[in-house]
């Protein structure tokens, strides 16, 4: 049976496909463009099968490939994991991190707090993917992925990093030209911006009032799939949402956005997890992001009450 030459071949295929090309992974791997292509051609050789598509654009996987590449990662991933436990760096966590991280959460909250990790961590090279959609850790090589809500896979670990709430909101503005709302039921005559749900849109929205919990179906004039796309149409004053309250918390700081119905406010919390394999939890880098993740997150650093002036200007309106 033929086997692969080394370690080299596995890397120049991998970094090839994630890259999307020769010349990148080259630069990457300190290689010439050339080199790296007698490289993958050698891999696929030894195995007798066509691994790569290539065009004059960009390299895609064949079905092969495809196959080929999660082992690929997997049996990466894990010689790292192999060199680092040998190599004694528990305390100097180092080497390569992937992390998938859900867009609202990212943005608003990680990224912002990332140069506090990367200048406590130097030598963790962190590749991290920004989306929203269900990964398979295993098959992607993915070392975190922090996720809203409990695990459905119970194969991963899963350590708790926060709870988070919804929060309804809108700007100043809109309150001022439409008048606040002073009860739950007074929403159904406001403008209110929904996000699509899996099978309908999220238009019941819960409140806790003295005479127990409420559900009120808003309407508006705009569903839609994404929450930067539903902030950016609270902050231009288009009408009232019902969002992630850490995508709007700095804006409720900043008196760009206010709550509405605080006082009927229902927590309805959800966990933040972070979800990683059972073999990561030993690695020194994977360790030091997950308590780098909770220290950061577990206080909710986004709730603060908003500005003072922002409320005085409504009522004076």
């Amino acid at each position: 049976m033929a086997r692969i030459g080394d370690r080299g071949e596995m890397e120049a295929f991998v970094r090839s496909i994630e890259l999307g090309g020769f010349s990148a992974a080259a630069r990457e791997l300190k290689l010439t463009p050339s080199a790296l292509s007698k490289l993958v051609s050698r891999l696929e050789g030894t195995l007798k099968v066509r691994l790569l598509n290539r065009t004059t654009r960009k390299l895609t996987p064949t079905a092969e490939g495809e196959l080929f590449l999660a082992r690929c990662r997997r049996i990466l991933a894990e010689l790292d994991d192999a060199e680092t436990e040998v190599g004694r760096s528990r305390e100097r966590p180092r080497g390569r991190l992937r992390m998938n991280v859900g867009v609202g959460f990212g943005t608003h909250q990680l990224v912002p707090a990332l140069p506090r990790f990367c200048e406590r961590y130097p030598e963790v090279e962190l590749e991290l993917a920004v989306e929203d959609r269900v990964i398979d850790l295993h098959k992607e090589g993915v070392d975190i992925a922090v996720r809203a809500g409990a695990p459905s896979d119970l194969s991963f670990v899963a350590r708790k990093i926060c709870e988070v709430e919804r929060v309804v909101c809108a700007s100043p503005a809109y309150l001022a030209r439409h008048g606040a709302p002073r009860s739950p039921e007074e929403l159904r005559k406001h403008n209110c911006i929904t996000l699509a749900g899996t099978h309908a849109p999220l238009r019941h929205w819960k409140f806790d009032t003295p005479s127990g919990q409420q559900v009120v179906e808003v309407a508006g004039s705009i569903v839609l799939n994404n929450a930067e796309c539903l902030l950016r149409l609270a902050l231009l004053g288009l009408g009232i949402v019902r969002t992630n309250e850490f995508i709007v918390g700095d804006d409720l700081r900043k008196g760009t956005l206010v709550k509405v119905l605080p006082e009927f406010h229902c927590a309805e919390p959800v966990p933040m997890m972070a979800l990683y394999p059972h073999e990561r939890h030993r690695l020194p880098r994977v360790a030091a992001m997950l308590d780098f993740l909770v220290e950061s997150f577990a206080h909710q650093p986004w709730r603060s009450a908003p500005r003072a002036r922002a409320r005085r200007r409504i009522k004076s309106d």
